[in-house]
């Protein structure tokens, strides 16, 4: 049963707002929930036994247009331009307010980090990820979303806020009149806890992990490979509908179309901006890799694989210099290098005629000798050039993009517009920016602007409403 009345049970705890996820968004909204006040309780639960999710897999990048730190490097920006850039590539979809919202608070999120949750944020100035046409991604030094939550558990830490691991809420406490007004958990071995609260944050993630849901809402992807969270199973979705609440955006999702096979980690999409191609087991290229790691991975899901990324040495050193996760792929062989493009064919298995063909053919493109048969017109540092080098790779979902209605703060909808009283939510749990239909919508760095966003937002709101009422 998903949702129980709060009148048949007698609470164990009570707290004035509960976070049910300790992901980006979670420990984001307990932080902001804490700080909007004195005196406000808040506690985190969480169904892993340690932090985890989506946010950990990322880079730790938070597009935000307008901070201090763009200023500083000189450069200008505005949440106006930040909206356009979010519109052009989403498209028309459900939650237009909300891309305005995220994009207007955006660079206050990344000072708020910064100053008051004393997460350690950088400007990078080293690419711009595509659809971006400033340099707005904020991320950790060591590019790495792990480095992002461990600060925020910090915050958590340092403001004496309760967070449980393995600690699933697999119930919400409801009144007569709808309003949540809690959480049941359950721990593996059975122990049950009963947790009252004012208000209740849903930071539990998408439906990435969940089959029958991605049947339902993105068939697409029944049987595609996942590479997100292993907890982000619906439960919000779950929840969510059996108290009236709607929905939105239910059928795009984040995929990567770079996922190391069969290492299983990342390749980083910079590869290809520094003028990197992808080519399929033929040795030829099928699409314009430049519209994004998204939106490509719909034309490798369209398709049988295997799939390869190739570039050169200047670029895998360039890449691995600058971002962790790939240097270690290099440093166990998960990127191969040949003197030339039939060496490397022989190495991958590919036609060597058709493989060089393929990549005099982009060089020639990337110096402006020929058009691309593809479209693509930016070419990162230029035509490629031997000794050349090549990860096999596959597409993946990373997260879904749909998920609860919410208003400008998080508060959860029902389909007539009003709000379900005390029930909030941000990330995977909630709609998102990046369209309403497949991968093409999504644009670097918008689930975490969405996570930690609304968590910012939700974890404030949920305080002044309960102040409010």
């Amino acid at each position: 049963m998903a949702i129980v009345s709060s009148d048949s049970v007698v609470p164990d705890a009570e707290f004035d707002v509960l976070v049910i996820g300790a992901g980006g968004c979670g420990l984001a909204a307990a932080v902001a929930a804490h700080d909007a006040g004195d005196g406000v309780s808040v506690a985190v639960v969480e169904k892993a036994e340690r932090l985890q999710g989506n946010t950990m897999l990322s880079s730790g990048s938070i597009p935000a247009a307008g901070t201090r730190m763009q200023r500083q490097a000189g450069l200008a920006d505005s949440p106006a331009d930040f909206v356009e850039d979010l519109q052009r590539i989403a498209g028309p979809h459900e939650m237009p307010a909300l891309t305005a919202r995220l994009a207007g608070i955006s660079a206050e999120l990344v000072e708020w980090l910064v100053d008051a949750a004393g997460v350690e944020l950088t400007l990078v100035e080293t690419y711009k990820h595509i659809g971006h046409r400033q340099y707005r991604l904020h991320s950790p030094p060591s590019r790495r979303g792990a480095d992002l939550m461990d600060d925020l558990a910090r915050a958590l830490d340092a403001r004496g806020i309760p967070l449980a691991f393995g600690n699933p809420a697999v119930e919400l406490l409801a009144g007569p009149d709808g309003a949540v007004q809690g959480a049941i958990t359950r721990t593996p071995d059975g122990v049950r806890t009963v947790i009252a609260a004012r208000a209740v944050v849903l930071a539990s993630n998408g439906f990435g992990a969940n089959r029958p849901l991605l049947a339902r809402f993105c068939p697409e992807l029944a049987a595609a490979p996942y590479g997100g969270s292993t907890g982000s199973e619906g439960e919000a979705v779950v929840w969510g509908e059996a108290l009236g609440a709607s929905l939105a955006n239910m059928g795009a999702y984040q995929a990567h179309a770079s996922l190391a096979d069969p290492h299983g980690s990342l390749v980083t999409w910079t590869v290809v901006e520094k003028g990197g191609v992808v080519v399929d087991a033929q040795g030829r290229r099928f699409g314009d890799e430049s519209m994004g790691y998204s939106a490509f991975a719909a034309l490798e899901l369209d398709r049988a694989g295997p799939f390869y990324v190739v570039a050169d040495t200047r670029v895998r050193d360039l890449t691995a210099a600058g971002q962790e996760e790939y240097a270690e792929l290099v440093a166990h062989n998960g990127v191969l290098q040949a003197d030339d493009a039939h060496a490397l064919a022989a190495r991958l298995g590919l036609p060597g005629d058709a493989l060089a063909d393929t990549l005099s053919a982009a060089a020639a493109a990337a110096r402006g000798e020929a058009e691309d048969p593809h479209g693509r017109t930016h070419w990162g540092l230029g035509a490629l050039q031997a000794p050349y080098t090549a990860t096999r790779i596959g597409p993946a979902l990373f997260h879904t993009q749909g998920g609860l209605r919410v208003d400008d703060d998080g508060r959860v909808l029902r389909a007539d517009g009003s709000a379900v009283p005390g029930l909030y939510a941000g990330g995977g749990a909630a709609a998102g920016i990046s369209g309403n239909q497949g991968s093409t919508g999504y644009m670097s760095g918008n689930g975490l602007l969405s996570a930690l966003g609304l968590g910012y937002l939700a974890g404030r709101a949920a305080v002044r409403d309960m102040r409010a009422a």
